[in-house]
């Protein structure tokens, strides 16, 4: 008589399962809070030194703080043409698009207007998602994004005073976050978090840090402001939230974890209105809600 084997599939227990479950769906929330925030430090930290300088103090640290992790977890390190392409995003996203925002920053431009262009980050990554990783977007996601983007105009409205150099480093910063995500979910979707966040950074501090002595005086004027916005930054928006990003990128498209950056600029005026005392109008509480909407519109599949 013959006997059938069947393979036993490993079943995860339902609680664990559950914790998993919940996990996943509060990491957009926190990544929209966490990520908002780097605004209001941003621009305390650049009220105290200036914004190159800011920005590669922050690469340099968060680098070596997740390569101690990653050496600590025994993470796998990228080699050869890997390598090279989480070397690209980490020139994009990081240096290119934190560079132009902090020095647009520096420059006047208020934390809700920076985060106004950065908020249109969904619509551009859609239009290359589309055409170069082939990512199909619905009528309803289009109709999503439509309304993100009306969120985005009217959650700053009013509250715009933009420099023409302004101008021209908040559409490289977009550019900059755009591609590089886009790039990332094409080439190197599947790198380890921790090793692959700390080459991003690592390869991007060397260019910023070069950058600030060509282009600026690299000192400190006001020590205890620019302490506490550089430990919050690399700490919670450097290490936290592209941990969290990189994350969400290996588990879903890159439209969709692009939507989140619709409520950006919304939550960032609510953080400026509790912690910086900046006014929180009714343009703000009206781009709030229609950002929501948007999101929850391009998040469907």
């Amino acid at each position: 008589m013959a006997v059938r084997l069947e393979r036993q599939v490993p079943q995860v227990p339902a609680g664990v399962a559950g914790r998993r479950s919940r996990a996943a769906a509060m990491m957009p929330p926190v990544f929209v809070l966490l990520w908002s925030s780097a605004f209001i430090a941003g621009a305390i930290g650049v009220d105290a030194a200036p914004p190159l300088l800011l920005t590669f103090a922050r690469f340099a640290l968060a680098g070596l703080l997740l390569t101690g992790l990653a050496l600590v977890l025994r993470a796998p390190w990228p080699r050869g043409r890997l390598l090279a392409h989480i070397a690209v995003t980490g020139l994009l996203i990081q240096a290119v698009q934190f560079g132009a925002l902090y020095t647009a920053m520096g420059l006047g431009l208020p934390a809700g207007v920076v985060a106004l262009a950065q908020g249109l980050n969904p619509v551009v990554i859609a239009l290359l998602a589309a055409s170069l990783l082939g990512e199909r977007v619905t009528g309803r996601q289009w109709a999503g994004f439509a309304l993100g983007a009306a969120g985005v105009v009217l959650a700053v409205a009013g509250r715009v005073a933009f420099s023409p150099l302004g101008v021209v480093l908040l559409v490289v910063g977009l550019l900059g976050l755009s591609a590089g995500t886009v790039y990332q979910k094409r080439f190197v979707a599947d790198m380890n978090v921790f090793s692959g966040t700390a080459v991003q950074f690592l390869v991007a501090a060397p260019v910023i840090g070069l950058s600030s002595l060509a282009f600026e005086t690299p000192r400190v004027g006001h020590w205890p402001a620019f302490g506490t916005a550089l430990a919050w930054i690399v700490l919670v928006n450097s290490v936290g939230v592209f941990l969290l990003l990189n994350t969400m990128l290996r588990r879903a498209s890159a439209s969709r974890v692009s939507t989140l950056f619709f409520l950006t600029p919304s939550v960032t005026a609510v953080l400026a209105w509790l912690v910086i005392g900046q006014a929180l109008d009714a343009w703000t509480v009206a781009g709030l809600a229609l950002g929501g909407v948007g999101v929850l519109l391009a998040g469907r599949s």
